[in-house]
């Protein structure tokens, strides 16, 4: 009996072979397109790049297995042998659409790199916030009060640093807007308090302290400060607490304590004789010595210092490079680095609380914050 001839349309074929040769042509332009992608996509990305590539080009896998310590070709290997029987038009397909893909994501950030306001954090008003290139930015805004820390600040801050410690960046960076980095606890927060009063805002201010010093002790990613000008009080102190310190040439750090009838915080106490030695950090901390930024660095506050006209170009760039490594890394290795001290840290920051609420309610506090708004009314 004489097999039945199968009939199979003309335009049919044609539109096969038509398939087939858009298929091979988006495949080659896969390629191409790969070869243009800056951003390292990652390797699990970059293995299944390569079995589906060899999958399209050569079939399923038919090399020998390598040798178990030969961990890249072995894992190749693996990734290329996964994918079985997978047909050679299907893995052009798939190789396509996940170079597609790749090329998709890397316009979505192009566009979100054009539009930095759409990383901005809402719900401040005296900090902004941002989140850009893997980088949470807390920066300090009151410029025309040279960033001074009032209350609300201080809530908003540790705020701040709860979002930044839970965000999916890889790093956080303090820094100031405007000529000053801060002018540290902002005095205005003593005034206005009638005797009765004094007390209670002692010891409210002492608690509101104690959390916003202990967020530093405990955030859990590298904190970066980037100290745009002078530094005055808190927030020279707490640079003790962050990863890395880096300084324009013209900011200075100062802690005036003695002089406003206070005693040291942000566990300076402990972390400044750990980092300068005890003469020197007598200096700074009893006797209100200013350093400049190049002092700072010399004895150990500050990581580097930068020339103020390349300062935000050069930290920046660097800051971006580290928001490039792996994050799980960075944060179990600070974890690490922080675990031997934290408790002893949090033990600091308790007893010098204790003590500032003391001074607070002293005469020497009082007599110095009416002296220091005298000579200011007198400017």
């Amino acid at each position: 009996r004489r097999a039945q001839a199968v009939c199979i349309p003309a335009i049919h074929l044609h539109m096969t072979a038509a398939t087939m040769q858009v298929s091979q042509k988006d495949f080659e332009k896969a390629q191409e397109q790969l070869k243009l992608l800056k951003n390292d996509p990652g390797n699990e990305t970059k293995l299944k790049l390569y079995a589906l590539f060899k999958q399209a080009t050569e079939g399923p896998c038919n090399s020998p297995k390598p040798g178990m310590l030969d961990f890249v070709k072995k894992a190749k290997w693996d990734a290329w042998n996964s994918l079985g029987n997978l047909s050679q038009d299907n893995a052009r397909q798939k190789y396509t659409e996940l170079v597609s893909s790749l090329v998709s994501a890397k316009s979505a950030d192009q566009k979100k790199d054009a539009s930095p306001e759409e990383s901005r954090h809402d719900g401040y008003e005296t900090i902004l916030v941002t989140t850009k290139n893997n980088i949470t930015k807390i920066m300090f805004n009151r410029p025309d009060k040279k960033n001074a820390i009032n209350n609300k600040m201080y809530r908003e801050i540790i705020k701040a640093l709860e979002e930044a410690g839970k965000d999916d960046s890889t790093i956080a960076v303090i820094t100031g807007n405007g000529d000053y980095y801060s002018s540290g606890n902002d005095l205005n927060n003593f005034t206005d308090v009638q005797p009765s009063e004094m007390e209670k805002m002692a010891r409210d201010g002492a608690v509101l302290l104690k959390e916003f010093v202990g967020h530093f002790i405990d955030f859990p990613k590298p904190l970066i400060a980037v100290v745009n000008g002078p530094a005055i009080g808190i927030c020279v102190t707490v640079l003790g607490l962050c990863d890395v310190v880096y300084a324009s040439d013209r900011a200075t750090f100062h802690c005036p304590f003695s002089q406003l009838g206070q005693s040291p915080e942000g566990c300076s106490s402990y972390l400044f004789p750990k980092i300068m030695g005890l003469a020197k950090a007598n200096e700074i901390l009893l006797f209100n010595k200013k350093l400049t930024a190049a002092e700072a660095c010399d004895q150990g506050l500050v990581t580097e210092v930068f020339p103020d006209g390349t300062f935000q170009k050069e930290v920046w760039a660097r800051l971006e490079a580290y928001a490039s490594l792996p994050k799980n890394s960075l944060a179990v290795s600070k974890q690490l680095l922080r675990s031997m001290e934290k408790e002893k840290l949090h033990a600091v920051n308790s007893k010098e609380c204790e003590v500032l609420k003391e001074r607070w309610l002293s005469d020497e506090f009082v007599n110095a914050v009416v002296s220091f708004f005298q000579k200011k009314s007198k400017l």
